[in-house]
């Protein structure tokens, strides 16, 4: 499923729930430019999927049509075979990972970010004998994860980790950098 369908399927539940939303709304709740919204609705509109419906001041109502309903319905489904393949990549490569890291006789890891990723990083890490002694991320340093505190780059100092694993893949280059530049072994980085 690409990004522009996707976006399509939230731009239609967003109107499904509110029929009324004006597109500067649209825009702000789905992070997506003005003129993308306006380009998404006339699309839609003219494919028969929403008809429109003048309001006074200068407000316009959405109704999904059954057309549309359909068109929304088949790329729910879409969307959710996507995600499960994409479940499915994640997990094996993790699992791949934590099997390497065992083979090199690794014991201890530190996820670095706190996000989705670690989340599941954390979930596959209780398959295997590997031990998850920290967690770092700035972004969240003084959360919680699991049972776990979030911590930030001074918990590098503990040694008693033997691997770090790349869980924030935003800019894991940069993020690279600032471990190296504190004094962590490359080698001792593990990337997805």
């Amino acid at each position: 499923m690409d990004k522009e369908n996707i976006n399509i399927l939230r731009l239609m539940g967003e109107i499904e729930r509110d029929a009324s939303p004006s597109q500067r709304e649209l825009s702000s709740r789905l992070n997506l430019s003005l003129g993308l919204v306006n380009t998404f609705i006339k699309r839609l509109v003219s494919k028969g999927y929403f008809k429109v419906k003048n309001m006074p001041r200068n407000r316009v109502k959405y109704f999904l049509t059954p057309k549309g309903l359909a068109r929304k319905s088949k790329l729910t489904v879409e969307y959710l075979q996507y995600s499960v393949n994409f479940y499915k990549d994640i997990k094996k490569l993790l699992v791949t990972k934590f099997k390497e890291m065992e083979h090199a006789r690794m014991k201890s890891v530190i996820l670095f970010g706190a996000g989705e990723v670690a989340e599941l990083a954390y979930l596959y890490l209780q398959l295997t004998d590997l031990q998850l002694v920290g967690i770092i991320d700035d972004g969240q340093d003084g959360g919680d994860f699991f049972e776990f505190g979030v911590g930030d780059l001074d918990l590098l100092e503990q040694r008693d980790w033997d691997v770090i694993l790349m869980t924030r893949l935003d800019n894991t280059d940069q993020d690279i950098k600032t471990l190296v530049g504190k004094g962590v072994n490359p080698y001792k980085i593990a990337v997805l």
